[in-house]
């Protein structure tokens, strides 16, 4: 069997077929694909630079052994999302029986020289950090991955109501927390 590299044109698809038989190159390479993505969904999730790179490597030890198992139902990458989802949200679970002293993030700096991006963007991940976990999971999918309700509900294992319903609840807890930066951007 060749080797396949990051350089070849080698589908996802025949990257899953040499990983499920054990390359772990192949494995490799399709991980490290989708590895930029996943570190956006983990860290979205966890709101913790920390437990988004726990759930990272839970997510590839879990997809590792569930390779095989894989039915391909949806693409590998959908699959991985889901995977990412999930270990996130166990992390933060996690995190949550944990008796850790909480930092909070730094209030907007009072330096109004910063690039308002920046800031916006710290006021988002603060608004984030403060939604249930699936409610955040179904925005980080949405806003951040780009995904379909429908793609969402087949991730997640949930109908698509709840999909929509999640997005719409959690959009509505960000634009309160968020008060007047709402109407100037959105959840990415």
């Amino acid at each position: 069997m060749v080797v396949p590299r990051v350089e070849d044109d080698v589908s996802d698809t025949e990257l899953r077929t040499h990983a499920a038989c054990g390359d772990r190159r192949a494995f490799e390479v399709l991980f490290e694909r989708h590895r930029s993505r996943l570190v956006g969904v983990c860290r979205r999730i966890t709101c913790d630079e920390h437990d988004a790179q726990d759930a990272l490597q839970e997510t590839l030890i879990l997809a590792w052994r569930s390779l095989k198992s894989f039915d391909g139902r949806s693409g590998i990458g959908t699959w991985l999302y889901r995977v990412a989802v999930n270990a996130s949200i166990d992390e933060v679970r996690r995190r949550n029986r944990r008796a850790t002293p909480t930092e909070e993030l730094p209030e907007r700096p009072v330096d109004r020289s910063e690039v308002d991006g920046v800031s916006t963007r710290l006021d988002v991940d603060r608004a984030l950090r403060r939604l249930p976990p699936q409610f955040r999971a179904a925005i980080v999918l949405r806003e951040l991955c780009d995904l379909s309700y429908r793609e969402i509900a087949e991730l997640r294992d949930v109908p698509i109501d709840t999909v929509k319903s999640q997005i719409s609840r959690g959009r509505q807890a960000l634009a309160q927390e968020l008060g007047p930066v709402a109407a100037t951007s959105g959840p990415r």
